[in-house]
C-alpha cells in the first residue's frame, strides 16, 4: 500500500499536467458533493394577525448572512404576532468607502421584512475606519465626521423611501461605551441629531426620525460610564433637542423587578420610561410619542439581574399588555431580542426568544399565545409572583 502511495506521488512530481486535473476532478466532487443552497424568494405578502397591534421584538439580523435564515427569522417574529421590528443597519456596513454605498444586505433584510407584513424601525450607527482616527472604537464619531454621518442618514433614508419609515439616530448615547468610551455630550449628541434630521427630512418629510435610544442608567454625576437617562434627556431639550425629532427611543430593561413596579429616580426597572415621558410633557413635548425600542428581561440560572425563567413570560407577556392598555403615549415596545446568528456563550443568550438553530422557546409560544388570544393575560398579581 505504501509503496503505491509512493509511485503515485512520484508520478505526479513527473506529470504536472496530471496533478492539475487531479485537483481540478478533487474540486468539482466537492462542489457536486456540497448540500445545495436553498432557493429563496420573497414569497406572498403577508399579514401579522396579533391581539396587540404595538408588540415588537429586536430582531438583530445584522451579521445574519444567509438569506433563508433571514426570511424563516421574520416569518416566526410575524408567526410570534409582532408587527413591529427594530433592527441595525451599521453605518460601517452600508458606506465602506466615502460615498460609495452598499444596500445589498439592508436591501434583503427590509425587502424580507415588509413581505412579512412587519414594520422596520431602523437604528443607525456604527462609524467605518475611514470617518474615525486610528485606534479608536466603532461608535468614536468626532464632531469634523457629524456632517459625514447625516449624509449618510439622508442616503439611507433616500434609498429606503416608501420601506422604511422609522430611524433611530445612534444608540445609547448616554453612555461613554457607545460614545466612543469618551464622555458623553448631550449638547453634541443634540448638534448630530439635528445634522441627521435636517437630512433625513430633505430626503423624505414623511419620514419619523427617533431620537435618544438611551440606556437606563443610575450613574452618578461626574461618572466615566455614563450619565443618568433622566439627566440626559432634560440636557437634551436643554440644547434645543425638541425641534429635531419626532419620537423619543427609550430603553426599558426590568432586571429582577415585575413590570408594574413603580417607576423611581432612583431605580432601574420597566416603568421608568414613565419619567421619561414627564420630561417630555415638561418640556412641552406631550403631543409626541415614545417608542420603547429595547428591552424585556434574562432568564439565566446565574446572572444577578436575571429572573427565573416563569417569571420572564409572565412578565414580558404582563409588560406588551401594559404598554397597550396603560400607555397610550408608546407607540410600540420592541424587546431585546428574538434571535442571535449564533450563540454568545454568556448570560445574553438568555435574552432571546428563538435559538441560533431556530428552536423556538416556551417564552416564544407563550408570547404567541398572547398574541393570538389563546393565553389568558397575565394581572399584575400573577406578574408579580410567578415562579
Amino acid at each position: 500500500m505504501l509503496s503505491r502511495l509512493a509511485n503515485g506521488l512520484a508520478w505526479l512530481a513527473v506529470h504536472p499536467r496530471g496533478l492539475l486535473r487531479l485537483l481540478v476532478v478533487l474540486a468539482l466532487s466537492a462542489v457536486i458533493s456540497a448540500p445545495p443552497r436553498p432557493f429563496v424568494v420573497l414569497g406572498p405578502q403577508q399579514q401579522v394577525h396579533t391581539i396587540n397591534g404595538k408588540m415588537g421584538i429586536h430582531t438583530r439580523l445584522t451579521d445574519e448572512v444567509e438569506p433563508w435564515k433571514i426570511k424563516r427569522s421574520l416569518q416566526m417574529v410575524r408567526e410570534m404576532g409582532a408587527p413591529w421590528i427594530v433592527e441595525y443597519f451599521p453605518w460601517a456596513y452600508s458606506e465602506p468607502q466615502p460615498g460609495r454605498y452598499d444596500w445589498t444586505h439592508a436591501d434583503l433584510v427590509v425587502n424580507h421584512a415588509r413581505r412579512q407584513g412587519l414594520t422596520v424601525v431602523a437604528r443607525l450607527g456604527l462609524v467605518p475606519e475611514w470617518a474615525r482616527p486610528k485606534d479608536t472604537t466603532n461608535t468614536y464619531l468626532e464632531e469634523e465626521r457629524f456632517p459625514d454621518f447625516a449624509r449618510f442618514v439622508g442616503q439611507f433614508v433616500r434609498h429606503f423611501q416608501g420601506r422604511v419609515s422609522y430611524i433611530i439616530i445612534w444608540n445609547e448615547p448616554n453612555l461613554s461605551l457607545e460614545w466612543g468610551y469618551r464622555p458623553v455630550d448631550p449638547d453634541g449628541y443634540v448638534r448630530l441629531l439635528r445634522l441627521s434630521y435636517q437630512a433625513a427630512k430633505k430626503s423624505d418629510p414623511g419620514v419619523r426620525v427617533l431620537a435618544g435610544a438611551l440606556a437606563p442608567t443610575l450613574a452618578p454625576p461626574g461618572s466615566a460610564e455614563g450619565m443618568n437617562d433622566l439627566v440626559f434627556l432634560q440636557r437634551m431639550y436643554d440644547a434645543g433637542a425638541r425641534a429635531h425629532f419626532d419620537i423619543l427611543a427609550l430603553h426599558a430593561y426590568g432586571w429582577s423587578f415585575p413590570p408594574d413596579e413603580p417607576a423611581a429616580p432612583d431605580a432601574i426597572n420597566f416603568a421608568r420610561v414613565e419619567l421619561a415621558r414627564e420630561i417630555m410633557v415638561r418640556n412641552g413635548d406631550g403631543d409626541k410619542v415614545a417608542m420603547i425600542t429595547e428591552g424585556g428581561w434574562n432568564d439565566h440560572p446565574r446572572w444577578t439581574k436575571a429572573v427565573r425563567p416563569a417569571q420572564r413570560i409572565a412578565y414580558t407577556v404582563r409588560a406588551y399588555e401594559k404598554v397597550a392598555t396603560e400607555w397610550p403615549w408608546c407607540q410600540a415596545v420592541a424587546l431585546w431580542a428574538f434571535r442571535y446568528p449564533w450563540a454568545t456563550r454568556t448570560y445574553q443568550d438568555y435574552f432571546t426568544f428563538v435559538t441560533p438553530d431556530f428552536t423556538a422557546k416556551l417564552i416564544y409560544a407563550e408570547v404567541q399565545g398572547y398574541a393570538q388570544g389563546r393565553r389568558q393575560t397575565v394581572d399584575r398579581q400573577d406578574a408579580g409572583h410567578a415562579q
